[in-house]
């Protein structure tokens, strides 16, 4: 079992919310997994110009450290976003990692894997960074098993007080990965979810046969 835990915060092993991902990890490590960490501070990676060149075989246009870290959270069984809140939403780094992740959602990529999000502010907004990381890992196909934020103020014993809880979640979070529990609102989401993707798959069909088939068999999609 492995876990990967991909941090957007542009301040590299100096960022608290690395430090409150690393207790989420150490709590899955207690669980039996294996963990890895992608710091997003270490990578160079372009924004997506919404070129639409991925649609035709999966591939990027742009050379760059995206894959190497894509192919690290596909490696995982579960899954942590993490992102520090700026201006009421994720960092902007984490954000042209998401919008990297586009063909992996149209194509359902991570279906079948488990996650969760963690967030940190200095006042307010986490809750909402960590909804909006949740709903972006059900766009992947990814269930969720919650999150949580942490608001610092300046409080330099905020992080460690919610170690506890931190570790409890990435706990939760190899459980899951090793009982596969049900979600039944979340299930119910992502099947709307596809139903969207669906028309992508089908329209692809010709450059893109292997995922078309990969829909069919897992009864996504009706052969035509």
């Amino acid at each position: 079992m492995k876990i990967a835990a991909v941090v957007g915060s542009p301040r590299g092993v100096q960022s608290r919310t690395r430090k409150l991902v690393t207790f989420v990890l150490a709590g899955a490590k207690e669980a039996g997994a294996e963990i890895d960490i992608i710091d997003r501070a270490d990578l160079q990676i372009v924004a997506c110009t919404g070129c639409e060149s991925c649609s035709l075989d999966g591939t990027c246009v742009f050379g760059d450290d995206f894959p190497a870290a894509y192919d690290r959270i596909r490696d995982a069984d579960g899954l942590v976003f993490a992102s520090p809140v700026y201006v009421d939403n994720v960092s902007g780094q984490m954000k042209v990692f998401i919008d990297r992740l586009a063909d992996a959602m149209r194509y359902q990529k991570f279906a079948g894997k488990y996650g969760c999000s963690v967030a940190t502010t200095q006042v307010s907004g986490g809750d909402a960074v960590v909804g909006y990381l949740n709903h972006v890992l059900n766009y992947l196909g990814v269930t969720t098993v919650g999150g949580m934020s942490v608001a610092l103020d300046d409080d330099p014993e905020a992080l460690d007080r919610a170690e506890p809880a931190a570790r409890d979640l990435g706990r939760r979070l190899a459980l899951a990965v090793r009982d596969r529990p049900r979600y039944p609102d979340q299930e119910a989401r992502m099947a709307e979810n596809r139903k969207y993707f669906a028309g992508i798959v089908r329209a692809n069909r010709d450059w893109r046969p292997d995922e078309y088939e990969r829909w069919v068999r897992e009864g996504w999609i009706g052969e035509e």
